[in-house]
């Protein structure tokens, strides 16, 4: 009988875990002492049976430590010490700080940040463009702040606001705040850098007249939608130029009046309006990038689907709907670990010449976690083997 020629001599989720250098996970154990007087379920356990978690799409800490005690004698090719029990899983989530997963994945992202960016973008504008916005993920349990309606049992739900920035050549999260599903998203505009080469861009929930002054007078760019019902005074009228996009309608300088305190004073900024003709109506962009051609300003918010497309992707493929914890910390370890098997599923989608649809590769890894099959050779060309068996047998046929 021929055998695959796919055999390894590691499964699938050995190999996905390789890509995780042990040298990270102890350095940031060390950072944030996440193992002092830790005998045996260590950090680096502790992450394994939560990736574990991501790439199985568990949906109970019972059904984490039921699946790994099944693979007692097979845990040394994904690097696994000490299978956890239910109990001890649950007080390492309750105790470990989350903040340790946190600083494993900006290590990762440091490492695999040349796989991972497009820098035609920045090569056209010639400054960084990054992404912010928050999305709310709901919990079956009473947790943080109660949030959205009534389950079918009568209960209130809880809620987790994740508050993300990536950079717009990048499909994973550059920075990360949690809050209860109640904050304001203005939290996040106190915790941006302001650097005279980056442009943030954000939808109109983040209207922040005093928060668009900091940003002009630290030359720091942002473009943002304008709200409906706001207040300005037309100062000038720009010209359109017959090289710019037909959907430019409108490019004026604006004055708005910011209220700091008890004292007032005045704000110039750029308002364009754009017709789109996809989606068939107007918009109405505010930057305070007086220079940029207008029809550029309308393309750099449309690049500002693309954290809408990276929430989606994380509440589609990985297990955030049912929580493996009841409290706030468990919360954050779960999320960050989603986070970190998102980012080695996009390195793996990125190595790949091959094209595949990133859930199909998700599905792909859960199905064949334990095989034993190389993962990017099979990828690459996943019906070699079958159609060296579906020769033979037509060589066969022909006596």
């Amino acid at each position: 009988m021929d055998k695959t020629t796919y055999f390894f001599g590691t499964s699938v989720f050995g190999q996905l875990i390789s890509l995780i250098d042990s040298k990270i996970i102890s350095k940031s154990a060390t950072e944030c002492l996440s193992d002092r007087y830790i005998k045996k379920f260590t950090t680096k356990d502790h992450l394994i049976s939560m990736l574990f978690c991501s790439f199985a799409k568990c949906t109970s800490l019972r059904e984490v430590s039921g699946a790994m005690l099944g693979l007692s004698g097979k845990t040394k090719h994904f690097q696994l010490n000490h299978i956890p029990k239910k109990s001890t899983l649950a007080d390492a989530n309750q105790r470990r700080d989350a903040e340790t997963f946190g600083k494993i994945y900006n290590k990762l992202l440091l490492q695999y940040g040349h796989l991972l960016s497009d820098s035609r973008i920045k090569d056209l504008i010639y400054k960084q463009i990054e992404i912010f916005d928050s999305t709310t993920i709901s919990l079956f349990k009473v947790i943080l702040k109660c949030v959205g309606r009534n389950s079918q049992n009568g209960k209130k739900k809880g809620g987790i606001k994740v508050h993300t920035i990536i950079n717009v050549d990048e499909t994973v999260p550059k920075l990360l705040w949690f809050t209860d599903a109640a904050k304001h998203d203005h939290i996040l505009l106190e915790k941006l850098k302001m650097d005279s080469n980056t442009i943030y861009v954000f939808d109109k929930g983040y209207n922040d007249y005093k928060a668009f002054k900091k940003f002009s007078e630290n030359s720091t760019g942002f473009v943002t939608r304008i709200k409906d019902n706001a207040v300005y005074e037309t100062i000038e009228t720009n010209e359109i130029a017959d090289n710019i996009h037909c959907g430019v309608l409108e490019d004026v300088i604006i004055e708005v009046t910011v209220k700091e305190n008890s004292s007032e004073s005045k704000l110039k900024l750029r308002k364009v309006r754009f017709y789109d003709r996809v989606l068939k109506r107007e918009f109405e962009f505010l930057t305070n990038l007086f220079e940029m051609r207008a029809d550029l300003i309308a393309a750099i918010y449309k690049l500002r689907w693309q954290i809408e497309l990276l929430f989606k992707q994380l509440k589609q493929n990985f297990p955030l709907k049912y929580f493996s914890g009841d409290n706030e910390n468990a919360i954050k370890i779960q999320m960050y670990c989603a986070l970190i098997a998102n980012l080695l599923m996009t390195v793996i989608q990125k190595k790949l010449k091959r094209s595949w649809a990133f859930s199909n590769l998700v599905s792909f890894c859960k199905i064949h976690l334990f095989n034993y099959i190389h993962l990017m050779n099979f990828l690459e060309n996943p019906d070699k083997d079958w159609q060296k068996t579906q020769q033979k047998e037509w060589q066969y046929s022909l006596f």
